[in-house]
């Protein structure tokens, strides 16, 4: 049976086993998978919210996090009463629950000023130093585990309190070593490490909203 179906009432643990049914290649990532679904659930719980960073298809995957977060993914999600009260019914009917997530490779006026005037590998470093809080997560997706401003990131992520999550491939990397928990599946390839960070940030992405919503 898919789990990822709307209609049925599951566990946020039985979203994470079925990911592993489906693609058993992953079952490296089992434990990593699982400490980050603890860590993501813990920050939006605590009114935190999620920063992801990534480049070339890395920033395409963070996009679609972000997207995922921030709207329905699966199952239907109510708004606050309190907001749904004060706003005109035609108007709240036609929202959904949000989960707060921030996309560093969509400000482009930042990241095109602060690379030009300082360093590029530093532009999402300087809006995790703006944005973060210490119950924030920061999401950073690098199919090497090594890109620079991924690897600034994390560490600016850890100097202001808050955890990171990182996406890579098989190998030890600078962000498997800077990050709370590292997700390294295992392909070293970059398409094909690509292609199996969708199926688990689509996972986490169900079971956050099954337990939130």
């Amino acid at each position: 049976m898919l789990l990822y179906n709307s209609s049925v009432k599951i566990s946020s643990a039985e979203i994470i086993d079925e990911l592993f049914r489906r693609h058993p290649a992953l079952e490296p990532c089992r434990d990593a998978v699982a400490s980050a679904c603890s860590l993501l659930l813990e920050s939006c719980r605590a009114g935190g919210k999620v920063l992801v960073c990534g480049n070339g298809g890395s920033a395409a995957d963070a996009e679609h996090i972000c997207g995922e977060l921030l709207k329905k993914f699966k199952k239907r999600r109510d708004i606050p009463s309190g907001i749904a009260a004060k706003l005109r019914p035609e108007l709240a009917a036609k929202l959904e629950g949000s989960l707060p997530a921030v996309s560093l490779v969509s400000m482009s006026g930042i990241i095109t000023a602060f690379a030009n005037d300082v360093a590029w590998e530093t532009a999402f470093a300087q809006q995790v130093l703006g944005l973060a809080r210490p119950d924030d997560v920061l999401i950073a997706l690098s199919t090497s585990g090594n890109s620079a401003n991924c690897v600034a990131a994390a560490e600016v992520m850890k100097a202001v309190g808050g955890k990171s999550i990182a996406f890579t491939g098989e190998r030890e990397s600078k962000l498997s070593d800077v990050c709370d928990v590292a997700i390294r599946v295992p392909e070293t390839e970059t398409y094909k490490v690509q292609e199996l960070h969708l199926p688990i940030y689509h996972a986490l992405c169900a079971a956050i909203e099954e337990e939130l919503f």
